[in-house]
């Protein structure tokens, strides 16, 4: 594993998920942080790993608290883990400090504690990389992936259209590329925005981000299409997939699959399971980047505003915004900004004075910046590159077992991020 370093480097300003370049945000410089807090050691058990049947691995399931206070936090730093093609997300294997990298190229990749790569499923054969905005992009272990083996993924093919699909495990633990099975077929089209986020939420469902596909005349508004929404989905049910009975369109007005819609590319997204909240990150078009956050529990049927609206700004003459869920946060394209890349809220342990909040990251800034939520509001806001600095195009932001934040970048980098403290 490499040595704690800052990231150095300009990003260039490619057009990844969006179609143009531009913006900043203005927030506050990360501060030096004086805070002590518990500190927890764990008790590691042993368990078998149904990615490698074979072996067993060390996990560390339980915690004990000690009293034993933290040294003051004064920044933060990060630590390259491994290199990947071209990672758009890092996903970890439960209780464990193995992870799974997606490559957009078309391979998921197994990342071993000292760096090392190895190949855990190829999809070379079927999946469509074309360009920046397309390939394999998402990536999500059923809650009980060690005993039941099944993982689910999202790409587009070569003619463009994307799939979502399933798969299981050949008899070494690896992923089998025999055992793929259809859940979702969406028409693109064109070969832009397809988001592709794949996330088991707290409610046992699986949650799936959709863009529009480019065509937001027609799809963006209307939640009669799969496309341009959230889509939440019952894998546990009859195959190939059940609708949750309480999703908002399952008795009409809607696709029963639709929980929320009017996205144009809502490329990254996360669901807090502490809040309960969701945590979606929207490409903008033209000026306006957005972060939007909305209840587990209450945010059923909401309309993110695409077409009319780009952010809280009308983006079609003479709008109504009291009709749409309005974003938490929007940051403009001036200064060099062009997509937001949606993050995670933190809950690890090794920096519990950030417990709450949320990092975010865009493509062309190659900043990562952070607020916390408090009552409907972004608080606290702050932009890490003083201490971080330029990170690159951050393709993802995503914990690991532990809650711990990692994120990857275009240019081939799985990273991890670590308090300083003194």
């Amino acid at each position: 594993m490499a040595s704690p370093r800052p990231l150095l480097g300009v990003a260039l300003c490619l057009l990844f998920l969006v179609g143009a370049c531009s913006g900043t945000e203005v927030s506050q410089t990360a501060p030096p942080i004086a805070t002590t807090a518990q500190t927890t050691t764990t008790t590691p058990v042993t368990a078998t790993s149904a990615a490698s049947p074979q072996s067993t691995t060390t996990v560390p399931p339980a915690t004990i608290t000690t009293t034993e206070p933290l040294a003051p936090l004064i920044g933060l730093e990060v630590e390259q883990i491994a290199e990947v093609h071209r990672p758009v997300v890092a996903v970890p294997f439960p209780g464990e400090t193995r992870l799974l990298v997606v490559d957009q190229q078309g391979v998921i990749v197994m990342v071993d504690d000292d760096g090392t790569v190895t190949d855990f499923l190829d999809l070379t054969d079927r999946v469509g990389a074309n360009g920046i905005e397309q390939g394999l992009l998402g990536l999500a272990l059923h809650p009980e992936f060690f005993s039941n083996g099944r993982f689910f993924a999202y790409y587009t093919a070569p003619d463009n259209d994307s799939h979502l699909v399933e798969f299981g495990l050949t008899a070494d633990g690896l992923g089998d590329p025999d055992s793929e099975r259809e859940l979702l077929f969406f028409e693109q089209p064109t070969d832009r925005h397809n988001a592709g986020t794949l996330v088991f939420g707290p409610d046992g469902y699986l949650w799936l981000s959709l863009g529009e596909g480019g065509a937001a005349s027609d799809n963006a508004q209307n939640p009669e299409t799969l496309l341009s929404s959230l889509l939440r989905l019952d894998v546990d049910g009859d195959e190939p997939y059940e609708v949750p009975p309480d999703n908002p369109f399952v008795d009409g007005g809607g696709a029963p699959e639709v929980w929320a819609y009017g996205f144009r590319n809502p490329w990254k997204f996360s669901i807090d399971p502490v809040e309960r909240m969701i945590y979606i990150g929207d490409v903008g078009h033209s000026e306006w980047e957005e972060i939007d956050v909305v209840s587990m529990d209450t945010g059923a049927g909401s309309n993110f505003g695409w077409l009319p609206m780009e952010g809280t700004h009308c983006f079609i003459s003479g709008c109504d915004p009291s009709l749409y869920t309005a974003p938490v946060l929007e940051f403009s394209h001036e200064g060099g900004n062009c997509s937001v890349t949606g993050g995670v809220v933190y809950r690890g342990q090794a920096i519990p004075e950030f417990d709450g909040h949320y990092f975010y990251a865009d493509w062309c800034g190659g900043w990562i910046r952070s607020f916390k939520l408090v009552d409907g509001e972004a608080t606290e806001q702050t932009d890490w590159s003083d201490q971080l600095g330029n990170v690159g195009q951050v393709t993802s932001i995503s914990p690991d077992a532990n809650g711990e934040l990692l994120f990857t970048t275009w240019d081939g980098g799985v990273f991890r991020i670590l308090p300083i403290r003194g």
